[in-house]
């Protein structure tokens, strides 16, 4: 099948003290960070597993396989990257990318360009083609007792 092809991806990881808070490639000051076996930056996480999943390359655990010991500590730069490339090869390109962050905190509000930066800058398109945005669950569920962060990622890819 040629042509335009959609992908969706979700993640979430959990908050807990000694690690940074990674998101959309932002190193966020907060007093809690994400676990994860990679830096566990649920956004570009998110948003390579609707890149994956456009172009039927499985997803990321598959892609990147948290029980590799020598991938871990990996960016989700990195990972993001890596993905580009093998889309590339398959002769994919991304055309837009739209992602939510779900928090209760930290307050997304003052890093959202500069997530929206990295994801246009790896994945090679335009910033006016990504989309970022946050919002809360109204203190409802794990993510409103702060216990963790979900985001969500939907994506274009053109195939030539």
């Amino acid at each position: 099948m040629k042509g335009m092809r959609i992908g969706h991806g979700i993640d979430v990881h959990k908050l807990v003290e000694g690690r940074k808070c990674i998101i959309g490639g932002v190193d966020i000051p907060f007093e809690l960070g994400l676990l994860g076996h990679s830096d566990a930056d649920v956004l570009l996480h998110a948003v390579t597993d609707a890149i994956l999943g456009a172009t039927s390359l499985g997803d990321i655990g598959h892609a990147f396989p948290p029980e590799d010991k020598s991938i871990e500590g990996i960016s989700s730069i990195f990972m993001l990257e890596e993905t580009i490339k093998r889309i590339k090869e398959k002769g994919f390109s991304v055309g837009n990318i739209d992602a939510t962050i779900l928090a209760e905190r930290p307050k997304m509000k003052p890093h959202l360009e500069a997530m929206r930066e990295n994801i246009a800058r790896v994945c090679e398109i335009e910033v006016n083609a990504v989309n970022v945005k946050a919002t809360t669950t109204e203190k409802l569920g794990f993510l409103g007792r702060k216990e963790g962060i979900q985001a969500e990622a939907v994506c274009l890819v053109f195939q030539s």
